[in-house]
């Protein structure tokens, strides 16, 4: 479980198909600090065991599965990716509940400055919509952000300064393929009302 609050982005050193499994290595500062073999880490919002680990690289198994549903079919050595280490009982939830288990792809419609502020506008698989709430919950990339406009399929949210210097969201272009977690709670009262209807 995870928060959203993306700790640091860490710069990927390579990715590519190995004998049992997608191998990805990453170099992170803080989240090598104090993670072992076998912890969970969030890697733009997807949920990945830590395979291995030497120094400050860190190195992940990534099955074919989870690779053809995200954005991971476009990383690329070099690529600078979003990382939260799990969730601990005693810290803060700042965020809200990020499981790391991805819905879907979206991709960026619209990221452009408005004044001050930066809006970001992105285009969600077909029927995500029925997820989006405005004032809802969604993650973007593993970070938690806060639907602003919800139409259709497509979201928008506001990003603020913090969030463009300690995430790799202002890199983005339109175009470009992003992982979305939709609210937790939205997906099981989909499930129990579909239930109760059905």
């Amino acid at each position: 479980m995870f928060t959203g609050i993306v700790e640091e982005t860490g710069r990927v050193v390579a990715f590519a198909r190995g004998a049992e499994a997608w191998r990805l290595e990453v170099t992170a500062q803080v989240v090598s600090a104090d993670v072992a073999v076998g912890d969970s880490v969030a890697v733009n919002g997807c949920c990945l065991t830590v395979a291995g680990r030497e120094g400050v690289s860190l190195r992940f198994d990534v099955l074919e599965e989870t690779r053809r549903l995200t954005s991971f079919t476009a990383l690329l050595a070099g690529a600078t990716v979003n990382l939260e280490r799990a969730l601990r009982a005693d810290g803060r939830l700042g965020g809200h509940f990020v499981t790391g288990h991805i819905d879907g792809t979206g991709t960026v419609e619209t990221l452009e400055s408005r004044g001050k502020d930066h809006f970001l506008r992105v285009g969600g698989p077909a029927g995500c919509g029925r997820l989006l709430v405005t004032k809802g919950s969604v993650a973007i990339d593993g970070v938690s952000l806060t639907v602003t406009e919800a139409a259709g399929d497509s979201l928008a949210v506001w990003l603020i300064p913090h969030t463009l210097a300690a995430t790799n969201l202002g890199t983005r272009r339109a175009g470009d393929s992003v992982n979305l977690e939709f609210d937790l709670l939205a997906k099981h009262v989909e499930k129990l009302l579909a239930t109760r209807q059905g």
